[in-house]
């Protein structure tokens, strides 16, 4: 199996702005195992050309997602320092974008590798309502859970809203309403992230651990869609509205 070809062709897809067939119909025997380190590579080459690791996004962690992708577990991919925007995106810059509106976390501690989720609300210094541009390299979002993870999880950008203490929230309870162009399109509750964005978190800490890396002071945490993701067009004006968060807007150009 050439993992370096295969990861080759997902960053041709990138630069061109022309998805690739999933890399598990070029590639039939491809398994998870070789999925993640393809996403290394990739990413490896980005840290090599002077990129930061900013942190994680939690992907697939709601049973809409799951439904809607094909999948039936979570997946993990790397957020760089590229990837935050502020607020505005152009839509050229991406393959085939969609948006997804989630609770983001920010972290003021390490976590242990056996992480739960009290140790991640004990760890947590900061929490934003979100938006994230999910983009895939693979053609009409025809994924297995293989060529997402190989994908960067589908990584493409995220906007960050502002900033609260987690004293007194209930993510779980936190809901957010989704418009685009000012119409309602859909609604999610925190609960839709593996039952609580703390969970997902702490299984994000947990399977970093399972390849020997630590979910760091610092980083930003994803937690997850709450909600299908939207697909988004240039002259679009996105809104989610989080209860006890607040607004997070993101212009599509």
């Amino acid at each position: 199996m050439n993992l370096a070809e295969a990861a080759a062709r997902l960053r041709e897809a990138t630069r061109t702005r022309v998805p690739i067939e999933p890399l598990t119909v070029t590639y039939p025997d491809l398994t998870v195992d070789d999925a993640w380190r393809i996403q290394a590579i990739n990413i490896d080459l980005l840290r090599h050309d002077g990129r930061v690791i900013n942190g994680y996004k939690v992907g697939l962690t709601s049973a809409a997602m799951q439904q809607q992708m094909g999948v039936d577990e979570p997946d993990f991919g790397v957020l760089l320092d590229h990837m935050l925007l502020p607020g505005v995106m152009v839509a050229d810059e991406f393959v085939q974008p969609r948006i997804e509106a989630e609770i983001a976390l920010v972290l003021g501690a390490d976590l242990p590798a056996d992480a739960t989720a009290a140790d991640v609300l004990a760890a947590t210094a900061q929490v934003f309502p979100s938006i994230e541009i999910i983009d895939s390299r693979v053609a009409n979002w025809k994924l297995s859970l293989v060529d997402t993870v190989a994908d960067n999880a589908s990584s493409g950008a995220y906007v960050l809203g502002p900033a609260s203490p987690l004293t007194g929230l209930d993510l779980a309870a936190v809901e957010v309403t989704v418009t685009v162009n000012g119409e309602v399109v859909d609604r999610g509750l925190g609960a839709a992230a593996l039952g609580h964005p703390a969970d997902a978190a702490a299984w994000l800490a947990r399977r970093l651990a399972g390849f020997g890396q630590t979910l760091t002071a610092g980083s930003v945490v994803m937690t997850g869609s709450l909600h299908a993701s939207l697909p988004v067009t240039r002259g679009d004006r996105v809104a989610a509205s989080f209860t006890d968060l607040g607004d997070v807007t993101l212009d599509v150009r």
